[in-house]
Order: structure tokens, then C-alpha cells, then sequence
């Protein structure tokens, strides 16, 4: 990341829920501006531009494609957010999204690759969300976003109606997952038949977060330099620190581990766009269930812009003349 963009950040709020069944999730975006996360960022001494709230009108009649759920209204969604992250990119600044559920990211790489073609992706999720619509159980499209972006799965993706404006972006090489836990049988034989590098939690365990991390920067940047796209679901950490989610599954990321991410992401000087979706207010069973998963978001999303759980940010750290 050039000084020119290491200091400047746009923020997209993406208050949308229909790529899945439960409401609620469309209010993540303003509780955590409400936690205060743009106050935050700027004491990081970053320049924010806040750009509000993106505004997905209701579709009158979104009849269900084969067992997809509401695609038209999905794909007009995504297709704005596209074009917003891409003027964002465009401007220079780090772009970071807040969801709303995960078919944002459809959108929200789209965007990004519309500026920087050559960027890569790293997924921290429970889930893998590659269903193509025909391998989906649900027709949830939070649960299919990454095989709209994949060139190799575009032969297994039928037209669906909303979806046309989409180009694939990615290879199968271009994208990491890392907290894999809850794999559907159709997303498993995709994985292994593109060969998509994943980590289940199984291989965090065995290798620790910090091989992990290693080996994920050495995949997708060891070799060339490019942008990376951070796509977090944050029930990709366990339920004990971020509980008000739509898809919990126990066995997660623990906060150290889900810090640990973020602070090697921030150290490449490389990552350029964030998402941080399913935060849903509304699943937590108390106030303070719902307080713990907002917080938990905004420390994840500070430490990816260099807040080092130290307590100081090394770039503006005065060190005084001791000798």
C-alpha cells in the first residue's frame, strides 16, 4: 500500500439481509458506527470518509430461480454495492464495507476487482459459501456468493436472473479460506476438485494461527505483490466472543486467533478493501451478547488498520530520546 493510500479509508455501510432468512442482520452497520468505529479510526489517524448507507429499494415480485431465494433483489444489492466499493477503490482509499449478510460479497469483490484485477482474497468464515445454485440445500445466497466469483466454476452457475451484470473475478488459486467448519457435501467436492487452498479449524489446531498465516501470505503475495481483499464473516470466530450472528457454529477462531489475522493482513502493507458482515444485533440472546459480537467486530477491524493490541499504533508512536 502506497503512503498516498496507507492513510485514507472510505467506509460503506450495506444494511441488507435478503441473501438469507433472518432479519436483523441489516442493522450491523449502525450499531457499529453507534459502537463507534469511525471515531476509532480516526484516532488511528486515519482521514475517513464516511459514506453512509447504501440503499436497496424492495423488489414487488422476486420469485424464487429454481430453490434460489430472492435473486433479483440479491443481484441488484450486489450490483450497487459494486459499484460503490469501486469508486471508493478508485479514490485511493482503503475500502471497508459493513454488512449486511455475506451475499454483499458478490459486490463487494466485484467492486474492488473492477479497480485492482489482479487483487486476491482471503475468507474467514465458518462456512465456505461456494454453493453453486444447484448444489445449495437452502437457496440461500449468502451461501453461494464466492462460485459467482470463481472462472472455473462458471460452467456449474446457471443464468440467474439479477446476476447478469457479473463478471467472475477470481481463480481458484486467487482466494484462502481460514476457519472452515460447517461445509456443505457439494462446497467440500468443489474445494478439493479446484483445489482451493482452505484451513479448517482442524488445520488451525494442528498448525497454529501462526503457520496458518504464514503459508497464506506466502500463496497468494510470496511471489507478486497485489492487493488483498479481506472477506470476514465474523461467525468465523467462536460463539463464546461474537454470539450474535445468524449461523453460529461452535469450535471457532478464538478473538487472539481472529486478532492474530488481522494484525498479519495490516503488517503486509498490502491489504486494500475489508468486508465485515453478518454482525446481526438481533440473534444475541441478551444486550450483552449482542454489545460483545459489535465490539468484537470493531477490534477486529481496527487491528486491520494497524491497532496493535500493545495499545499504541507504531506509526504514530513517539519514542523519546533515552540515551
Amino acid at each position: 500500500m502506497s503512503e498516498r493510500t496507507k492513510r485514507s479509508v472510505g467506509v460503506l455501510g450495506a444494511p441488507f439481509s435478503k441473501g438469507q432468512a433472518r432479519g436483523g442482520v441489516e442493522e450491523g452497520p449502525i450499531y457499529i458506527r453507534r459502537a463507534g468505529l469511525i471515531e476509532k479510526l480516526e484516532e488511528l489517524e486515519y482521514d475517513v470518509r464516511d459514506y453512509g448507507d447504501l440503499h436497496f429499494p424492495e423488489l414487488a415480485c422476486d420469485e424464487p430461480f429454481q430453490n434460489v431465494k430472492n435473486p433479483r433483489t440479491v443481484g441488484q444489492a450486489t450490483e450497487k454495492v459494486a459499484n460503490a466499493v469501486s469508486e471508493v477503490t478508485r479514490s485511493g482509499r482503503v475500502c471497508l464495507t459493513l454488512g449486511g449478510d455475506h451475499s454483499l460479497a458478490v459486490g463487494t469483490i466485484t467492486g474492488h476487482a473492477k479497480v485492482h484485477p489482479d487483487l486476491c482474497v482471503v475468507w474467514v468464515d465458518a462456512h465456505a459459501d461456494i454453493n453453486t445454485p444447484l448444489t445449495s440445500p437452502s437457496g440461500n445466497l449468502h451461501g453461494q456468493p464466492v462460485s459467482f466469483l470463481i472462472r472455473e466454476l462458471q460452467t456449474k452457475v446457471p443464468a440467474i436472473p439479477g446476476f447478469s451484470w457479473v463478471q467472475p473475478s477470481l481463480s481458484a488459486k486467487d482466494i484462502v479460506y481460514i476457519g472452515l467448519r460447517d461445509v456443505d457435501p457439494g462446497e467440500h467436492y468443489i474445494l478439493k476438485t479446484l483445489g482451493i487452498k482452505s484451513y479448517s479449524m482442524s488445520d488451525v489446531d494442528r498448525l497454529t494461527i501462526n503457520k496458518v498465516m504464514e503459508e497464506t501470505i506466502e500463496y497468494l503475495v510470496g511471489k507478486k505483490k497485489r492487493p488483498i481483499h479481506l472477506s470476514f464473516d465474523i461467525d468465523g470466530l467462536d460463539p463464546s466472543v461474537a454470539p450474535a450472528t445468524g449461523t453460529p457454529v461452535a469450535g471457532g477462531l478464538t478473538y487472539r486467533e481472529g486478532m492474530y489475522i488481522t494484525e498479519q493482513l495490516y503488517n503486509t502493507g498490502l491489504l486494500s478493501a475489508v468486508d465485515m458482515m453478518e454482525v446481526n444485533p438481533s440473534r444475541g440472546e441478551t444486550e450483552r451478547e449482542a454489545k460483545l459480537t459489535v465490539n468484537t467486530s470493531i477490534d477486529m477491524i481496527l487491528s486491520c488498520f494497524g491497532k496493535a493490541r500493545e495499545g499504541f499504533h507504531a506509526s504514530s508512536m513517539h519514542v523519546p530520546d533515552l540515551i
